[in-house]
């Protein structure tokens, strides 16, 4: 068999995956530059669920200890998945969307990362991400900075990261995968947020940390970094569901790819949104303007309001600020996601955000949201 023919087997396989394997004229010098064509041959037909080194070993009719000694190698590669579980070890076949993580994730600076890297960029731009441009069910939800949240007893649960945290065992950190592939492209202006601001729990914190490609932190290393990346005004997206999130990443408009999407891609939507969205009070409002720099959608701007100029706002210990300019902030809430961002750093209290209605649950587990993509996708494909 041809090296082509390896390659194009492989990528048949792959793409019968959920995410599939979008086409672009670079797609074949990504896959090529993962993996090898001796690689692409062990991998084809490899399972995408778990399964034990004997059922592999069978199936590939390989010696178990060769074959785990390779499994082992890709796994920490990033390309194929490693779990233990007591004394039974199994493997499973990464997705190409979550290779486009793990590639990257280690923070590494060396010559395959420079090689994939803007691959990957291109990918993207270029038909990469065009299957979410038909779903509202993004592969991340907005997580609300909770100190933004006005009624604190309105909190669901699954939208108050203090109860998220509670239920995690295991705790690691990345470098943010969109971020790093974007500065290690001389192609784009490094981005000047910090990049190791990734958070991943239990199962893929576990397969991160034991692979290479992160280190475990604590809980409150972890809450150390989410109040980091609020005060310099990134917006946490949290794993789209509501059982087991794996994962908290802290997004900036110019690197995320779902943010991005919106911006540079044309799509309706970034980052689902929280139950959420930011409302203004224009009686205490000093038009400082803060908020709309912070504000990741563009959903704040600020309006002449003659009335308020010289008006005095007194916030914390008796301290007295001026509105000087006679303009307001004022919200649209069809752009707002209900991050909380502008909230937080707000130097009056103007900016709060309020439960909006109706309630949107997200799926209940990492399967029913992979059920309700791919239902989308049909529907669209089917309309067009």
């Amino acid at each position: 068999m041809t090296e082509e023919e390896i390659y194009q087997r492989f990528m048949d396989w792959l793409r019968q995956t959920w995410w599939g394997l979008p086409e672009s004229d670079y797609l074949v010098p990504l896959i090529k530059s993962h993996y090898t064509p001796g690689e692409a041959s062990l991998l084809t037909g490899m399972p995408f669920s778990g399964k034990n080194l004997e059922e592999l070993a069978e199936m590939k009719q390989m010696d178990p200890d060769e074959l785990k000694r390779q499994l082992d190698r890709l796994a920490k590669k990033g390309l194929v998945f490693r779990t233990v579980q007591g004394d039974t070890v199994r493997y499973s076949l990464n997705d190409f969307f979550f290779i486009g993580r793990t590639a990257f994730w280690p923070g590494r600076i060396d010559a395959l990362s420079k090689t994939l890297a803007p691959l990957h960029n291109q990918h993207y731009y270029h038909g990469g991400f065009e299957v979410f441009r038909h779903t509202e069910t993004k592969g991340l939800r907005v997580l609300p900075i909770q100190e933004a949240i006005e009624d604190s007893r309105q909190i669901l649960p699954y939208e108050e990261v203090v109860k998220v945290l509670d239920s995690i065992e295991y705790f690691s950190v990345s470098h943010c995968p969109c971020r790093h592939r974007k500065n290690l492209d001389l192609n784009f202006q490094n981005c000047t947020y910090p990049t190791e601001v990734c958070l991943h729990f239990d199962r893929l914190g576990r397969y991160i940390v034991e692979n290479g490609m992160g280190r475990e932190i604590t809980r409150k290393e972890a809450e150390e970094i989410l109040r980091h990346c609020a005060e310099i005004g990134l917006v946490h997206g949290i794993s789209n569901q509501i059982e087991r999130p794996d994962t908290i990443c802290n997004c900036c408009k110019c690197c995320c790819i779902f943010l991005e999407a919106y911006y540079k891609l044309g799509h309706s939507m970034s980052l689902t949104p929280s139950n959420y969205r930011a409302h203004t009070n224009p009686q205490t409002c000093i038009g400082c303007g803060l908020c709309v720099k912070r504000c990741p959608m563009e959903a704040l701007h600020l309006e002449d309001f003659p009335e308020a100029k010289g008006r005095v706002t007194v916030v914390a210990e008796g301290k007295e600020l001026k509105n000087k300019t006679g303009r307001v902030t004022a919200a649209n809430t069809d752009l707002c996601i209900g991050c909380g961002v502008c909230v937080y750093k707000c130097p009056t209290g103007s900016l709060k955000l309020q439960q909006h209605k109706p309630t949107q649950h997200p799926p209940q587990t990492a399967r029913h949201w992979v059920m309700k993509f791919i239902n989308e996708v049909q529907t669209a494909r089917a309309q067009r």
